[in-house]
């Protein structure tokens, strides 16, 4: 037996019935109606069901109006979202009569395939279609050649991504047609979710587990009883993504020195009276508004005055308010190429929409805006809705916090690259970046935390820790090393840092010399691009310094990398394989073993973008 909360915070009034190898469940001698019972096991499935346990085979049951059913719902994630997402599928699947079992893929016992009935499938995209670092082990196993059959699974598969990449949603993608390549039957399709995924998710959900239930699939909401309904009222309330919190800025300053090529600086964010909680590696989402220079020039371009009335989604507001706050006007969307085509009879434009030239798009896109697109096409006249319809909403910024709220209760750290450049004789600005750097000043800056909890350093203090933090991905290495020193962790800790020249972009330099002097820091090295003729980076340091490094590894130190997904995290990942193998005699394959059983044991861990 174990003591329980209830969504509201409050502990239950009698324990629920628990071993370690179950997820809990509340007795039959709960005060509650099924209905009730049924919602509340759902939501201590998702809050509970961690292990890769039998929990689908032996839960007791929760009612005895219908028989359980079995639910497995694997997630991989590389932020957390996919995770929160499944735990809303296990919560929902409670309420309709499943016992789920929520597992991330790499806890999953491959040999349990074979004995799996219903499946679902929650699964982000990471880098260049890539699987997440906690899905990449289920997929090799799927993807090789001693898969087995799967005849006996019923699934169905939801994607996580952004459209802005030419492969989205691509590993939601493959496990799909692998699954039904096995075997298996898909019982709904998979949906793709863009960056705006909360109506397609549900949409989803509801329509795989009426699937699963055997009704017929109606576009109706999700049922939702009485204890559902109260948890969502106070979600709305509370802060979040879809309520962020005014804060104010209070520091903006400027960590590069003059004569730098970057502009980065650091931020610092009140949160006092938001009732915000944040943890070391987590992100701040930030909301921001497009820049007002921009705005005038593309109401110019579409020959309108800004008080046109318009909707956007649905809220109705004017044009100007809606191209300042509501939709994304930088990146030009394909749809609004499809329009110009037709408006314009352009067989250029046609060309370039009907996605067959992926490269030509690239090309064409790439340094261009929809300002761009709009002054090449001043002779199509569009009407505003039908603008507007074709541009993405405008979406919060998630930026790696740089502080720990140990050291700092009430504020929130961020480092930010400012990103200004010029292209096709047009300055270009960075949506949140020059937003937070020149138009927030005096104005409330609506802020959420978004979790991570798969990028915290370890909960044991005495563990050594190994930081990669090129450029602003020493942002939450900074919060790390807060961290533990007002926990007083007694871990070694070794940083790596990189940039471009140690005149001017040694970020917070003064901060890690006064770490190394308090004994926080135990090794600091940095590499310098541009400060010699050969350029020198992060993963060369790393290989400088490889049987070091191993030996640290061997103590048991965990290691995290943060920064550019495309590049630097490979070239480090490769480095970090190569240094094993040198180090430690043994072979590529094995060296490949070393830094999986890393990652399984949650001593690899990445916060890339």
């Amino acid at each position: 037996m174990t003591q329980a909360m209830i969504p509201n915070g409050h502990p239950l009034p009698f324990p629920v019935q628990d071993d370690s190898s179950v997820v809990p469940v509340l007795p039959e001698s709960a005060p509650f109606t099924p209905e009730q019972r049924a919602y509340l096991n759902g939501f201590f499935a998702g809050l509970f069901s961690r292990a890769p346990a039998a929990a689908s085979s032996s839960a007791p049951a929760m009612s005895s109006d219908k028989p359980l059913k079995p639910l497995t719902i694997l997630f991989g994630s590389q932020t957390g979202t996919t995770e929160s997402l499944a735990k809303k599928v296990a919560a929902e699947g409670g309420k309709r009569g499943f016992v789920p079992n929520v597992v991330e893929m790499a806890q999953y016992p491959m040999e349990n395939f074979t004995g799996e009935g219903r499946l679902l499938i929650l699964t982000s995209t990471y880098g260049d279609g890539e699987p997440p670092d906690n899905a990449r082990g289920l997929w090799e196993f799927l993807g090789g050649e001693r898969a087995p059959r799967l005849e006996k699974i019923e699934f169905s598969v939801l994607g996580l991504g952004d459209s802005n990449y030419p492969k989205f949603c691509q590993c939601a993608k493959d496990f799909d047609t692998r699954l039904e390549s096995l075997g298996a039957r898909r019982i709904h399709p998979r949906v793709d979710c863009d960056v705006d995924y909360e109506e397609p998710f549900h949409l989803w959900l509801n329509g795989v587990l009426s699937a699963l239930e055997g009704m017929s699939q109606e576009p109706s909401a999700l049922r939702k009883t009485d204890a559902a309904a109260k948890m969502e009222a106070a979600a709305e309330n509370a802060y979040s993504r879809k309520n962020p919190f005014p804060a104010r800025l209070v520091v903006n300053r400027t960590l590069t020195g003059n004569g730098s090529g970057k502009e980065t600086r650091h931020f610092e964010i009140s949160l006092e009276g938001s009732g915000l909680a944040y943890e070391a590696g987590d992100a701040l989402g930030v909301v921001p508004s497009n820049c007002p220079v921009l705005v005038e020039e593309i109401l110019g371009a579409l020959r309108g005055t800004g008080d046109e009335p318009v909707v956007v989604g649905k809220t109705a507001c004017t044009l100007h308010e809606a191209l300042l706050r509501h939709v994304e006007i930088q990146r030009i969307p394909k749809d609004l190429v499809s329009l110009l085509a037709a408006k314009s009879g352009n067989p250029a434009l046609y060309d370039l929409a009907d996605g067959a030239h992926q490269a030509q798009w690239e090309e064409f896109t790439l340094g261009r805006g929809v300002i761009d697109l709009l002054l090449q096409c001043l002779g199509a006249k569009l009407e505003a809705n039908d603008f507007l319809k074709c541009l993405r909403p405008l979406q919060p910024r998630l930026y790696s916090i740089a502080s720990s709220p140990k050291a700092n209760p009430h504020s929130v750290h961020l480092t930010v690259g400012i990103v200004r450049y010029v292209t096709h004789g047009r300055e270009r600005k960075g949506v949140c970046s020059t937003f937070l750097a020149d138009r927030v000043k005096d104005a409330p800056l609506p802020v959420f935390v978004h979790t991570n909890p798969h990028f915290r350093p370890p909960r044991d203090g005495s563990r050594p820790v190994i930081m990669i933090g090129p450029g602003t991905g020493i942002a939450p290495f900074r919060g790390f090393l807060q961290e533990r020193k007002a926990s007083g962790a007694s871990g070694k800790n070794w940083l790596f840092f990189g940039d471009q020249h140690e005149s001017t972009d040694f970020l917070y330099r003064e901060e890690w010399n006064l770490f190394q002097k308090e004994g926080v820091l135990t090794r600091l090295d940095a590499a310098f691009s541009r400060d010699q003729a050969e350029k020198i980076y992060v993963q060369h340091r790393m290989l400088e310094h490889a049987s070091e490094l191993f030996a640290w590894l061997e103590e048991g130190a965990h290691f995290y990398v943060c920064g550019d997904a495309k590049r630097m995290a490979k070239d480090v990942d490769t480095a970090l394989h190569e240094l094993i193998r040198k180090a430690s005699g043994r072979t590529t394959e094995q060296a490949a073993e070393y830094v999986q059983t890393l990652k399984n044991d949650k001593r690899y861990q990445r916060d890339v973008y």
